[in-house]
């Protein structure tokens, strides 16, 4: 079942539980989703939805930081919800001795031995790590195995 047509059943999920909550996260998602359809002229696949649920957990998780800088706990548990609901779509998270392996093969198969090779090592990784892991962290692990 693709990510879109689950994400359609369990609005219809929701919306039988009466789950305000739940239903009101999924239409967001689903909005985002059509919205990118509209905008693109195309059907959104699974690498589209999860591209669109990566950056709206992006957003969710800077909007909690500043909200709880701010000192609006009210605003950042509620995010933290739609974070909880979000997570739900996307793929198992790589532990750190696994995204370490990948890391790691990525270098060897592009030949990499300096920091300036950062580049096509990131390009190798990315489309094996997307959604699993914040990339950030991959950039990190990168450098540092570049430069040790």
């Amino acid at each position: 079942m693709s990510l879109k047509a689950r994400l359609q059943d369990d609005v219809k999920q929701a919306m039988r539980a009466r789950a305000k909550d739940r239903l009101a996260a999924l239409r967001m998602i689903q909005a985002e989703v059509s919205q990118f359809e509209v905008d693109e002229r195309r059907e959104a696949d699974d690498d589209t939805v999860l591209a669109i649920l990566n950056r709206m957990l992006k957003q969710r998780r800077d909007s909690i930081d500043q909200y709880q800088k701010g000192g609006r706990e009210d605003l950042a548990e509620r995010e933290a919800a739609e974070v909880v609901i979000i997570e739900e779509y996307m793929p198992e998270p790589l532990d750190a001795a696994a995204l370490d392996q990948l890391v790691s093969e990525a270098i060897a198969e592009t030949g990499a031995s300096a920091p300036g090779d950062m580049g096509r090592v990131m390009g190798v990784l990315k489309p094996r790590v997307f959604g699993r892991a914040d990339m950030g962290q991959v950039s990190q692990k990168v450098r540092a195995a570049l430069q040790g």
